[in-house]
């Protein structure tokens, strides 16, 4: 089940909506974990058994984390739960990937898997991984209630596509929030702009894009000018598409009463490769830079190898976690270059101009998105559509306040 389908608008949404609204708020969170549960199950069936036994297992490792004083205790629940919830990404996700390639190299000896992947389940490992570790860091508190647990993990909005919303940002909100009328409305209008990214923006331009490539599949046959209109599609088709969802989730979050952080921020303005990734899929970047990058070292460390092997080791994951397949192997490995060539030539950093965004502004933005596969953001549609970025009540859509950019803008 999908945001955009009728289904989802005509069915699921208004039904959860109002039963959610009726219930009294100490049962709320029941009800929305059943609904999570019967959301993904509708799509993927039985594997919503696998999303329970993640549920069930993360509960169980941070509760024996939380409950000792031993450290080597904890070390040892620790590994367990990460070997755990990667063993299971692994087989799930990657396992016919790996077999197809061992294949390659010992022939018909090896048995190429055919396991159906689970939607979704890149996303919610991420969010139950996050979890135990900083439980075991004691960034957070244990969640005592299984069921609480649950809704974290399983919470449909951002259950599909992201964002990656961590423990400590919502626990509250899992025990205490409220539902407002300017905060159900504000969620409303979040989602239908999210839903006309998707629907209105992404749909048709995938026509161009599909046609830019079945094109290029006869030689000859597609001319300069349209592999640039495919191009150029292709990056506006995946921008609206993957910003529409998460504009969808974040309203859906707020229609429930939930805050989730923003995922794009302006990324077709960035100055270089490294701030676009700061700007994109931000919930995703923060990931690995919390749980694999500073733990390596980060940029502090004292030899340059150092600094090497860490860009190299999170950007060979991030690629992998994309998805099952050496495109996105290389996809990463590309990255891993550019941040690595501007980190070790340390760059100026280049200033905008004061008249505002203009084509020029955007290009740098467009070289790393055209290259990597992955452009886009909710702010550069408002910039796509000439939407002024600041509401009338002066919040940026950003979820920052005013800023010189932004009143620009």
């Amino acid at each position: 089940m999908v945001f955009s389908s009728l289904t989802f608008l005509f069915f699921f949404l208004p039904i959860t909506l109002a039963v959610n609204l009726i219930l009294p708020k100490k049962v709320r969170n029941y009800w929305l974990l059943a609904a999570s549960l019967v959301f993904y199950a509708w799509g993927a069936g039985k594997f919503v058994l696998v999303m329970i036994a993640s549920i069930l297992v993360n509960y169980v490792f941070a509760w024996l984390i939380d409950g000792s004083s031993n450290e080597r205790f904890r070390r040892v629940c620790l590994a367990l739960a990460v070997v755990a919830n990667l063993g299971v990404l692994f087989y799930n996700k990657y396992m016919n990937f790996f077999t197809e390639n061992l294949q390659k190299i010992f022939g018909d000896s090896i048995v190429v898997t055919n396991i159906i992947l689970p939607i979704g389940i890149s996303f919610f490992t991420f969010q139950a991984l996050s979890y135990v570790v900083d439980v075991y860091r004691k960034d957070t508190p244990v969640q005592k209630n299984p069921y609480y647990l649950g809704l974290y993990i399983a919470f449909f909005p951002q259950l599909i596509a992201g964002p990656i919303v961590r423990y400590r940002t919502i626990a509250d909100q899992i025990e205490e929030r409220t539902i407002t009328a300017e905060k159900f409305a504000s969620g409303v209008s979040r989602f239908c702009g999210g839903f006309a990214m998707k629907v209105l923006l992404a749909n048709n331009l995938s026509v161009v894009a599909d046609a830019a490539f079945d094109l290029s599949a006869t030689p000859g046959s597609l001319s300069v000018c349209f592999a640039w209109l495919g191009a150029l599609a292709y990056s506006l088709q995946i921008l609206f598409d993957f910003s529409g969802y998460s504009s969808m989730a974040i309203g859906l979050g707020r229609m429930f009463g939930f805050e989730f952080m923003e995922n794009f921020n302006y990324p077709y303005i960035s100055k270089n490769v490294t701030e676009f990734w700061r700007r994109w899929h931000i919930s995703l970047s923060q990931w690995f830079r919390d749980y694999v990058y500073f733990p390596l070292g980060g940029s502090r460390v004292d030899k340059k190898y150092k600094l090497v092997r860490n860009l190299f080791s999170v950007w060979i994951l991030t690629g992998i976690w994309h998805g099952a397949n050496w495109t996105f192997i290389c996809w990463g490995l590309g990255y891993f270059i550019l941040l690595t060539f501007e980190k070790l030539t340390n760059l100026p950093k280049r200033e905008l101009p004061r008249g505002g965004i203009t084509l020029s502004n955007i290009h740098p933005a467009l070289r790393p998105a055209g290259l990597g596969g992955v452009p886009g953001g909710q702010s550069a549609v408002r910039q796509a559509v000439s939407v002024r970025h600041v509401r009338p009540d002066g919040e940026c859509f950003c979820g920052q306040q005013r800023h010189p950019l932004c009143q620009r803008l």
